[in-house]
């Protein structure tokens, strides 16, 4: 059984750029080919949720199609990586390079970056463009860039240093550019959070504040000592960070020991201080950013929606034709934009998209039909090519007999897989025990001959092809494991001579990969299955968020580079040098940051930056390392500190758990859409559907002939017999993202036959705003 999915992809080439200048069909004449064209855009723009407007000129539309290619998409971002990666070449550098190379690289990129933007120009129309504000930030990116170089390179050619200031700007072009929007979208809910948290980020700095003032006047006078020696909480400005730092628990309760070994009454003050600032402050912090990002986020997909209805409506209106008293799309026009918008589609599935498009076979599809084009397209559909066994075409009397098919019933069975779930769970508590008993060693033998029984078991049942298919996941992890265990096993004994060499130690990790099999019985526990899918669910939004993450690791560390390079040093850990003990710089002595050996913490080159970051994220200890780098530098430098906290822990982390919430609201809420249940119940109208479930490790499907054929046939049966082994599914709902789950609960409240506002009514949609009232979807998010 083959199995090939039919999925849509952002990197996507609509159209041979060869056939734009010639006919696309033949017995077509060249305006039916440009409108054609035309429309096909709109409905790609639509499937993609692309909002990019542009000129409707053949020039236009061609240069349009050459924009949205894929290999000007992976060459825009090639010269992204390459020009965020120059800092590890750059001056601090993990891997040196002379600055006229670098520059010369720099300068490559941003001549990339300029003929993207003149490309994007060509294409949309000279008010939009230069009302674009990415527009302008990336001109003036670039002319910053390239004065910061002239000014830095004409230094570093009479031997004065100075700083790469626009270096820290390279994410700008990552953000801007059109094929970054997701990231874009996150940056602005961070924009339109800013204003509702600044308020609460005011009064709780206010509250820091007044319990500094309380602090200096209780114990400013008292004489108290820090283990370090110092004076305790005698400077406001001291005060101050340490209480900041105390909301993060970090300092706790080290901070508080002092007064608490002086008066045990003085706890109360930091119980206090902690209850209002640690748990009611960041809790309200993390409501604020919640409740912004779903109101934010309402207002982006019903943004969507709309631009999605609105470049449907314009597809319909180039190809209409007036047939009696409506307006239709001829059948022979549908299928024609099909074949454009997703050329390699196939003709059985392109002949099931029509058959539910065009639902009383008039041979044209009408208007609410139509819209659907684009759901449809993006709904994955599985088409599955049945083959009979090769075992029963070579002894088909025997593999037909009485014991094969109790056999082959007895694998099938869900008692087969339950018995090796046991048997995983008893090979794992075997392997958590002494390798060196005979009898453990003797064991993992007889567990590796019942995983290669199983393998041959299921081979002999179930089609190779359809076993080891593409989304057949666990088949090849365990045929993959047992081949590498079986390897291991048979190297453990042959080599036994070799005593520097421990195969066991292989064998040993081969054998606990086995135990992921688990993962299988978790995701057969429908409670379970729930968070693993919302897990699936989130991972595009994850590397969303990882881009976001990276923009703001980035600039930080440039600045970090530019501020604390070579103020700390890293020496072997087993020098003893007062230099080494100090982490090469006599600031330190005696400080927390030297007696804790983190001189490997340090803003040297890009790499060590993002590791520091990363323990800043992480906010255990992140007080010594401000500290440490604020005597090599100046107390000011406590402030850079505290502003990556507030970015990346109070405002990123607090949205990265608002989407999560509101990806599990949505996966309890999960429903099949309009547009699924149309193609689902079209397929079992044709007779050609398969379950999910017969898709199973445990119940694949029972084997046929397979030659492709049409639709045909009366009955059910006789339609599969028609067919001779091709089928179709709904792709897993596991996979869809939860940004197209949030779309399709607000397009179900959009009624089929609805205009909807115009295209700048749309673009100036306010969270404020209740057009259109829409309480299900309210509800959802």
């Amino acid at each position: 059984m083959e199995t090939s999915v039919v999925q849509p992809k952002e990197i996507n080439h609509p159209v041979n750029l060869n056939k734009l200048g010639s006919r696309i069909f033949p017995g077509s004449t060249p305006k039916e080919d440009q409108n054609l064209l035309l429309a096909a855009a709109y409905v790609s723009d639509a499937q993609y949720n692309r909002n990019v407007p542009f000129e409707t000129s053949p020039r236009a539309i061609r240069l349009y199609y050459f924009y949205n290619h894929w290999t000007m998409q992976v060459a825009i971002y090639f010269f992204i990586c390459v020009d965020l990666s120059l800092a590890l070449f750059e001056e601090p550098a993990l891997f040196p390079l002379p600055f006229l190379a670098t520059s010369l690289a720099e300068v490559l990129c941003l001549t990339a970056f300029f003929g993207r933007l003149v490309h994007f120009a060509k294409v949309t129309p000279q008010m939009v463009f230069w009302k674009d504000t990415k527009n302008i930030c990336i001109m003036v990116t670039i002319v910053l860039t390239l004065i910061d170089l002239i000014i830095y390179g004409s230094l570093e050619a009479v031997n004065i240093h100075s700083v790469r200031w626009s270096r820290a700007l390279r994410p700008v072009f990552l953000i801007n550019f059109p094929e970054s929007r997701q990231i874009r979208r996150t940056f602005r809910s961070i924009r339109n959070t800013l204003p509702d948290i600044l308020y609460v980020f005011l009064l709780f700095m206010f509250s820091v504040l007044i319990f500094s003032l309380m602090a200096l006047k209780l114990f400013g006078d008292r004489g108290l000592k820090t283990v370090e020696g110092l004076p305790y909480f005698t400077n406001i400005l001291d005060i101050v960070f340490e209480l900041y730092v105390l909301v993060t628990t970090a300092n706790s309760p080290d901070v508080m020991m002092p007064a608490y070994n002086f008066n045990w009454w003085y706890c109360l003050y930091f119980i206090t201080y902690t209850i209002i600032n640690t748990y009611i402050f960041m809790s309200v912090f993390l409501a604020v950013v919640y409740n912004n990002y779903r109101k934010h986020l309402k207002n982006e997909i019903r943004k969507l929606a709309y631009l999605k209805r609105h470049k449907m409506i314009e597809a319909f209106n180039i190809l209409k034709v007036k047939v009696g008293t409506e307006f239709v799309v001829t059948e022979s026009q549908w299928r024609r934009l099909a074949k454009v918008v997703a050329p390699h589609i196939s003709s059985p599935h392109l002949e099931l998209l029509l058959r539910i498009s065009d639902e009383g076979q008039k041979g044209h599809v009408d208007k609410v039909n139509f819209l659907r084009l684009a759901d449809l397209l993006n709904i994955q559909v599985v088409t599955i090519n049945i083959r009979r066994h090769p075992l029963e075409d070579w002894m088909p009397r025997a593999y037909r007999s009485s014991a094969s098919l109790l056999v082959q019933r007895m694998v099938q069975h869900r008692i087969f897989v339950w018995v090796y779930d046991v048997i995983i769970l008893i090979n794992a508590i075997f392997i958590a025990l002494d390798e060196r008993n005979p009898f453990i060693s003797y064991a993992e033998w007889l567990f590796l001959s019942l995983y290669i029984i199983e393998i041959l078991l299921k081979l002999y049942t179930y089609e190779p092809r359809a076993y080891f298919g593409r989304r057949q996941f666990w088949n090849w992890f365990d045929t993959l494991i047992i081949i590498a265990a079986l390897v291991a096993t048979v190297a453990n004994t042959t080599i036994q001579s070799a005593r520097k060499y421990n195969s066991q130690q292989i064998l040993d990790i081969v054998l606990i990969l086995r135990i992921l099999r688990l993962l299988r019985i978790i995701v057969s526990i429908q409670r379970f299955r729930v968070i693993v899918t919302t897990l699936i669910n989130i991972g595009p939004t994850i590397l969303t968020f990882g881009g976001l993450v990276l923009v703001v690791y980035y600039v930080f560390a440039i600045i970090g580079m530019e501020a604390f390079h070579g103020k700390v040093r890293f020496s072997d850990p087993n020098f003893t040098s007062p230099d080494a003990l100090v982490c090469g710089n006599p600031a330190l002595k005696d400080s927390a940051f030297a007696r804790d050996r983190y001189c490997k913490n340090n803003f040297n080159d890009l790499a060590s930056s993002f590791i520091v970051l990363m323990e800043l994220t992480v906010v255990n200890q992140w007080h010594v390392l401000a500290g440490g780098f604020a005597l090599v530098t100046h107390q000011a430098a406590k402030l850079y500190f505290i502003g990556f906290h507030i970015v990346v822990v109070i405002l990123i982390v607090n949205i990265f758990i608002a989407f999560i919430l509101e990806a599990f609201f949505v996966a309890y809420s999960l429903e099949k859409s309009e547009v699924e249940t149309a193609i689902e119940k079209k397929i079992q109208e044709l007779g050609v559907g398969i379950q999910e479930e017969e898709m199973q490790d445990g119940k694949l499907v029972d084997n046929v002939d397979a030659k492709d054929s049409g639709f045909s046939g009366d009955g059910g049966d006789n339609k599969r017999k028609d067919l001779k082994g091709l089928y179709f599914r709904i792709a897993s709902k596991k996979y869809r993202t939860v940004d197209a789950l949030l779309q399709q609960m607000f397009e179900s409240e959009i009624a089929p036959e609805e205009e909807g506002p115009s295209l700048d009514e749309i673009l100036n949609f306010s969270p404020g705003d209740l057009y259109p009232k829409n309480p299900n979807f309210e509800n959802s998010a």
